[in-house]
C-alpha cells in the first residue's frame, strides 16, 4: 500500500565555494571533425532520426517550495521530508564521524557539505572547479574525493568546513584513466579497509582493455595496492558490501541503441575475485551483443538480478539500522535515476531488495511518486543511512536531499 506524503522542509542557507581545484577537460585539435557525442555511439543508422537523448540535468537551485517531497509515495507508516536543498547536480553521499552529509555531483564540479549548526543545517560548497567530483567516502576524519582522474583527500574535514584547505592530492598514485564517458566514480570503503570504486567502459558499446576500463577496483587509501575485482562490468554507479557476508554487490547499467526493453540493468555480486561479468559480449546474463563478437554468455559469472530495462540503476546502500521495520534489515535500497534511451520512460524511484536464506534476491518498490505520466518530477541518484536509521535519498534533477523515516 502506498500513500502520498505531506512536505515537510528544513531551511538551509549556502555559502560560496571555498575551495577550487581546476581540472580541465582535453581540448579538441584544431581543425579536426567533432567527435560523435558519447551517448549516441552504437545508435543504429536505423534509429538516426530518434528523439531520444540524455536528460539534461538543472543546474540551477530550484526552490524549496517547488522540491517535489509532497509527490512522493512510500509503503505505510514511512514519511519523506526534505533535509537539505539549494544544492544543485546533488548525487552521490558519504556521512562523516560527526554527523557531516558530504554530496559530490558530475557537471557542476562542486562538492558539498551539510552540517547541523544551531539547530539548522547549513548547506556549503567546500571544492568546485572538479571534472566530475562523483566519487565519495568518508575514512579516519578524512573525505576522499573522487574525480575523472583526480584523487583528493581532505583530512579533518569536518573541524574547518569553512576553509577546508589544500587537500592531499593522491592522483599520481592512483592513476586513473583520463577517459570522461563512464569515467565518473562511484566509491566506497569496504570491510577490509580498502578504497573500493569504479572505472565504466569509455562507450556506449566497444572492446576494450579488461584491465582498465568496465572493472570494480580496489586500492589501499594511499593509492597502492590496486586489484582488479571485477571484469566486464559496463558502468556500474553503486556498490555496497553485505554487512553480515561482506560479499560485494553492485548495479550495473546496460547499453544503449539496443532494444525498448533490453538490455536491463542488473544487480550483481562479486563471488570469486577477478570474475568477468559479460561486457561488451554478452548483456545481463543472456543477451549476445548485436555488434561485439567472439565469446558466449555461458563464459561469463551471471547477474544476480535484472532492474528493468534502461532504469539507470546506481547508487545503493544495505540498511542495518534499527527504525525501519525489522524485515528491513540487511536488505538493499538502489536508486533508480530513470531511462532516457526508451519511449515510455521507467525508473525515476528507489526499489528494495531482499535476500532469501539462499541468497535469492527479489525487488520490491519503495519511493514513487516522481514519474507521472511519461514525465519526470526528480531524479533519485543515491541513498544513505542516518546514524539514527532514517534513509537519505538525492534527488540530483532538484538538487536536494530527502530523509525517509518510519513510525509504527
Amino acid at each position: 500500500m502506498q500513500r502520498s506524503l505531506l512536505a515537510l522542509a528544513l531551511g538551509a542557507a549556502i555559502t560560496l565555494p571555498l575551495a577550487t581545484f581546476a581540472q580541465q577537460p582535453p581540448q579538441q585539435p584544431l581543425g579536426s571533425a567533432p567527435p560523435v557525442p558519447g551517448w549516441q555511439q552504437g545508435r543504429p543508422d536505423s534509429q538516426a532520426a530518434s528523439p531520444l537523448a540524455p536528460n539534461a540535468p538543472k543546474l540551477t537551485v530550484t526552490p524549496l517550495d517547488q522540491v517535489p517531497v509532497g509527490r512522493l509515495t512510500l509503503p505505510a507508516g514511512f514519511r519523506a521530508e526534505v533535509y537539505a536543498s539549494g544544492m544543485p547536480g546533488a548525487r552521490m553521499m558519504a556521512v562523516g564521524a560527526n554527523g557531516t552529509l558530504f554530496i559530490g555531483t558530475r557537471t557542476i564540479g562542486r562538492v558539498y557539505a551539510v552540517s547541523m549548526e544551531g539547530g539548522q543545517r547549513r548547506v556549503r560548497t567546500i571544492a568546485s572547479g572538479l571534472n566530475q567530483p562523483n566519487g565519495i567516502a568518508f575514512r579516519d576524519g578524512a573525505l576522499y574525493v573522487i574525480a575523472i582522474n583526480k584523487v583528493l583527500r581532505f583530512d579533518g574535514i569536518e573541524g574547518k568546513l569553512d576553509a577546508p584547505g589544500t587537500p592531499v592530492d593522491l592522483t599520481a598514485a592512483f592513476a586513473l584513466p583520463t577517459e570522461e564517458h563512464h569515467g565518473w566514480k562511484f566509491t566506497t570503503f569496504g570491510p577490509d579497509g580498502k578504497l573500493y570504486m569504479q572505472v565504466g567502459a569509455p562507450c556506449n558499446i566497444c572492446s576494450v582493455d579488461e584491465n582498465r576500463h568496465a572493472v570494480l577496483l580496489r586500492y589501499n587509501p594511499d593509492g597502492t595496492g590496486r586489484e582488479v575485482v571485477a571484469r566486464g562490468v559496463r558502468n556500474s554507479v553503486g556498490m555496497a558490501h553485505h554487512p553480515a557476508t561482506g560479499q560485494l554487490w553492485f548495479s550495473n547499467n546496460g547499453r544503449d541503441w539496443a532494444g525498448e526493453d533490453e538490455p536491463e540493468d542488473t544487480l550483481g555480486v562479486v563471488q570469486k575475485i577477478g570474475e568477468h561479468f559479460g561486457f561488451p559480449y554478452c548483456h545481463m546474463g543472456s543477451m549476445q551483443d548485436p555488434e561485439i563478437k567472439g565469446r558466449e554468455c555461458s563464459e561469463f559469472s551471471q547477474p544476480a538480478l535484472r532492474l528493468g530495462a534502461h532504469t539507470a540503476a546506481l547508487g545503493m546502500r544495505f540498511y542495518t539500522g534499527d527504525m525501519f521495520p525489522a524485515e528491513y534489515r540487511n536488505s538493499m535500497f538502489i536508486a533508480r535515476h530513470g531511462s532516457w534511451n526508451r519511449t515510455q520512460r521507467v525508473g525515476y524511484d528507489v526499489v528494495r531488495v531482499t535476500l532469501d536464506a539462499q541468497g535469492k534476491p527479489t525487488m520490491h518498490p519503495f519511493l514513487g511518486g516522481l514519474l507521472e505520466g511519461n514525465n519526470f518530477l526528480g531524479r533519485p541518484t543515491d541513498v544513505q543511512q542516518l546514524p539514527d536509521g532514517s534513509l537519505l535519498v538525492s534527488d540530483e534533477q532538484m538538487g536536494a536531499i530527502y530523509r525517509i523515516t518510519y513510525a509504527r
